[in-house]
């Protein structure tokens, strides 16, 4: 329930009934699967994305129990490579993106002040097919039929002849169907970032988790073409004899890892970029003071984004590549480590010039930063060609990318739980079990994943299934697997602490941390509008500002209640100037009945049904047409001229 009780100052109850009659949707089945709401579709993000993270989860713990002492046989060869390709699949595709753009979803127009998103509908598909697209992977692990290749699906093992069955089908596919929403959810936040700010959150103004988000999102845009091209050459070289990665056809191997490092590297930072605007977002809440080096900061966010795209052959130091190229890959792998370090110091100072406030939400953040730091230090040492070309394809890869990626995206993602989870919930958590959560995790992780440095040290190839006691790797892999069970205690313990906040946790005011971002000026949950009145922003920290305070209540003109309609405001691109009141579309169930399109044309290309793939087809189309099909407005529906 939220927490409003009475009108802001200059408001009527008419007002907000108007609002509330135009925004809300009543409770019913169809208003379930028909929605638009931002907050709502964020929700499910989080939810469903949280989802394959339990499945990916449960896998990594049934692989480490297999690695946990030699010659173990918990799994076969074959159930190994299907759970590893899915654990690392799930992970990078179906969890670590889709959660933060969950977050992205539910935050982005309350930070900016906006009502919803600026194509709801689009953003409504976009989770339809996310939901469909893992179903449509995962479907496929009772079955035995579930991709096997590795996350990366290297040619020219999977290739038909050295691959057979469906594994690859469903991966290729899958993640084609997959792009379709990360794509659509991209344009989605630029448009919503760019044209729908509250007047006055000019760029100097736009908080840094917004900037983060937007980073992201250009870099989908950008880096997924190449993961989509390498994913449909790779079907066609399987279902049509088409040789673009065979060997034997005059194809050539390398061509894949090239398109998937083309996306990979940038991807490794679409995944932790979000996670650096969250750390951003948190730390003025428990520091009591805005982030240091604001504009440097937003800098360091659009040089990652540019550099991350100049670093692909990072992956590749061992494929026997001119030597001569890999110089300019390894000044590039080191460089970006500048604008990373300039964000860690940023942080820092805030954390020193600050006045700490010790929760749950900051020692996820301290987490997140020694880990993250620990991680980054190994990445510098993987930019020296000679060090790579060592280690390369071992175990101490495997340490490295677990410190970047959870240190980088899980530990924020957890602090981003619990710092909003009362404005999501409407309930406030429990900070003795959300303490306990914290130091499990941190505990978990680092003795998961601090030992396998050293069995990639002393020799342990990666991907492999199981090995033999003689080389001396069964202690630490003993060790491994401990930690790994300690971690998933703590993230038991985070959805205990979840749980217990939805059933018993106390009501939420609308800002319990003093917080600096516009979101918090909303009810906690918020209204289906978000905002009574469109604020005016007058700072960058506006929940900070009374003059933005004031702009909610007495005073206010119709141009910024917009009580007559389901409207929200479009302002101009820099500087957030008012340009018009935009209406926005109504529920509807087309997004859903698109995305069930698509899932139906990929199962019957899948199965090779063709026909019935074209009829899919016809019916996408037809849906897209009529989706986009004008409105008839009410004076042409009673015949009188426009």
């Amino acid at each position: 329930m939220s927490t409003t009780t009475s009108p802001p100052a200059g408001l009527s109850g008419d007002d907000l009934a108007r609002l509330a009659e135009h925004w809300g949707e009543r409770p019913s089945l169809k208003a379930w699967f028909s929605t638009t709401d931002h907050k709502r579709i964020g929700r499910r993000y989080l939810v469903t994305a949280g989802f394959f993270f339990v499945l990916a989860g449960i896998s990594a713990l049934v692989m480490r129990t297999q690695l946990a002492r030699p010659e173990s046989g918990v799994l076969s060869p074959q159930e190994y490579n299907q759970l590893f390709t899915m654990h690392g699949t799930a992970m990078i595709f179906l969890f670590a993106t889709p959660m933060l753009f969950g977050f992205g979803n539910f935050l982005v127009p309350l930070m900016i002040g906006a009502r919803d998103m600026a194509f709801p509908r689009l953003n409504a598909f976009g989770y339809w097919v996310f939901l469909f697209a893992g179903l449509f992977m995962w479907v496929s692990v009772p079955f035995g039929a579930a991709p096997n290749n590795g996350w990366f699906a290297y040619a020219p093992l999977n290739q038909l002849q050295h691959n057979p069955g469906l594994h690859m089908d469903i991966y290729s596919l899958g993640l084609l169907f997959l792009g379709i929403s990360t794509t659509s959810a991209s344009i989605n936040f630029i448009v919503t970032s760019l044209k729908l700010r509250a007047p006055g959150m000019s760029l100097n103004r736009v908080p840094l988790f917004v900037w983060a988000i937007v980073a992201t999102s250009f870099m989908v845009i950008f880096a997924l073409p190449a993961l989509n091209a390498d994913n449909a050459l790779l079907f066609f070289d399987r279902r049509f004899d088409t040789h673009f990665f065979g060997p034997a056809g005059g194809g050539n191997v390398l061509l894949w890892q090239h398109l998937f490092w083309i996306f990979g590297h940038p991807d490794v930072y679409i995944i932790v970029m979000p996670g650096l605007g969250i750390v951003s977002a948190v730390l003025p809440a428990f520091t009591r003071r805005g982030v240091v080096g604001y504009p440097l900061v937003v800098l360091a966010i659009v040089a990652i984004s540019i550099i991350s795209f100049g670093v692909w052959v990072h992956h590749m130091f061992a494929t026997g590549l001119p030597q001569l190229s890999y110089s300019f890959f390894s000044a590039a792998s080191t460089i970006i480590t500048i604008p990373s370090g300039l964000q860690i110091f940023a942080w820092l100072a805030t954390m020193l010039l600050g006045r700490l406030v010790l929760r749950v939400p900051l020692l996820f953040v301290i987490g997140f930063i020694v880990t993250f730091v620990l991680g980054g230090f190994t990445g510098a040492m993987f930019a020296l060609t000679a060090f790579d070309q060592q280690v390369t394809d071992s175990y101490f890869v495997v340490a490295h990318f677990h410190y970047v990626l959870i240190g980088g995206s899980v530990f924020p993602m957890l602090a981003g739980i619990y710092f909003w989870l009362p404005k999501i919930t409407g309930r406030m958590y429990h900070e003795g079990l959300g303490k306990w959560a914290f130091w499990l995790v941190f505990t978990g992780m680092h003795v998961t994943f601090f030992p396998m440095h050293l069995t990639g040290l002393f020799g342990m190839p990666r991907r492999i299934y199981t090995y033999r006691s003689e080389p001396g790797w069964d202690g630490w892999n003993a060790v491994s697997t401990a930690g790994s069970y300690l971690l998933a205690l703590g993230l038991l313990l985070v959805l205990a602490g979840i749980v217990h906040a939805l059933l018993r946790g106390r009501p939420a005011p609308p800002d319990p941390w003093g917080a600096d971002t516009l979101e918090w000026t909303a009810a906690s949950p918020p209204e289906p509008y978000n905002f009574p009145v469109i604020p005016m922003v007058h700072s960058l920290h506006s929940a900070w500002d009374e003059r933005t305070a004031e702009s909610t209540g007495a005073g206010a003109t119709e141009d910024r209640i917009l009580s007559d309609g389901k409207r929200t405001v479009f302002t101009s691109e820099l500087d957030a100037r008012y340009e018009r009141a935009v209406e926005m579309p109504e529920s509807s169930l087309k997004p859903l009945l698109l995305a069930g399109a698509l899932l139906v044309f990929f199962v019957t290309m899948l199965f090779a049904w063709y026909p019935v793939a074209v009829v899919a087809a016809v019916v996408v189309a037809a849906t897209i047409a009529a989706w986009l099909w004008p409105p008839r407005r009410p004076d042409e529906e009673l015949g009188v001229a426009a």
